[in-house]
């Protein structure tokens, strides 16, 4: 099993509009409600791979019992600790005539320290059923930076591989627990390091504490570096649609191969063809399956002995 931390939950909101325009009134073609967040997404994926995932996270208030109806509703396997806040929204704007896609994310509510325990108790008492733990986005108001290390701390001491997918001072604090995987996008690992070229910043995140770095080049596809190399991928041709999950959709295939042991090349071709085919679904946490089939076979792995990488 997969064991999916959700330290920030959202009710994702998506509305399609045929135009996007500063100051303007807009009104919706179509709106979708679905539950959100990171951690959720990485799990909606995996369950559509029929790969074991349990979800773990804090929800409150009416937007919170909507996250776990939908849960219920998409079978997805979880476990929701109580949370006196409500929990919050993402807005997401698929303009038509732009085709752009515009996000708006609340903060989130406040934890108070018990109901953090809570999630933490949650997390050690599923450890012994997971071969990998996935700590992912970002962390809630009162939640303090290092939270995502104790979590990574705990699945060391219980031989479960763990990834981390967040950013800024959640990542800084997070590497220091040493996590197998941390996967940042371009801006995310810039901001951490101050360095510009990705493959300079991921090896400074390996020298921080990190096992291997998954970095998110964009269009220009996925950069791995671990201990005994770097490998590049990119998709086998340009897909457009809905980016927003594709960084999760990234973390779910690395994940998968993750935990069952396979070498780095055949981690990151994973990540790429199921983050590819994440572009194609309609909303976060969809993929496309007949496209990623096709890319897992088709994706290319480069080893890079260069000693910067254009993106």
């Amino acid at each position: 099993m997969i064991l999916v931390v959700t330290a920030n939950p959202a009710l994702d909101v998506t509305y399609a509009v045929s135009s996007l325009t500063p100051g303007a009134v807009h009104r919706a073609a179509s709106v979708h409600r679905r539950a959100g967040g990171k951690g959720v997404n990485v799990a909606r994926v995996l369950h559509t791979l029929d790969v074991p995932a349990m979800t773990v996270a804090a929800c409150g208030g009416g937007d919170g019992a909507l996250v776990r109806a939908d849960l219920r509703t998409a079978e997805l396997p979880h476990v929701l600790c109580d949370l006196a806040g409500c929990t919050r929204r993402t807005v997401t704007m698929l303009a038509a005539a732009e085709d752009t896609v515009t996000l708006v994310n609340e903060p989130g509510p406040e934890f108070s320290p018990s109901e953090w325990r809570a999630v933490v108790a949650t997390v050690h008492g599923l450890l012994d059923h997971a071969s990998v733990l996935v700590c992912a986005g970002s962390l809630p108001p009162g939640v303090p930076s290092d939270a995502y290390a104790e979590l990574i701390g705990l699945a060391h001491r219980h031989g479960v591989t763990a990834i981390l997918d967040t950013s800024g001072a959640a990542l800084s604090a997070g590497i220091v627990a040493r996590p197998h995987l941390v996967k940042p996008n371009v801006e995310e690992l810039r901001e951490v390091t101050g360095i510009d070229d990705p493959l300079a910043g991921a090896r400074e995140l390996r020298l921080r504490g990190a096992g291997a770095v998954l970095a998110s080049l964009g269009a220009a596809g996925l950069l791995l570096v671990a201990e005994r190399g770097a490998w590049r991928a990119r998709p086998t041709h340009p897909v457009r649609g809905n980016t927003t999950g594709a960084g999760d959709a990234a973390v779910a295939g690395a994940a998968l191969e993750m935990a069952g042991g396979r070498p780095w090349p055949e981690v990151l071709r994973r990540a790429v063809a199921v983050s590819a085919s994440a572009v194609l679904g309609p909303f976060a946490g969809d993929i496309d399956l007949d496209h990623h089939r096709r890319e897992h076979s088709a994706v290319t792995v480069e080893e890079i002995h260069a000693a910067c990488v254009d993106v």
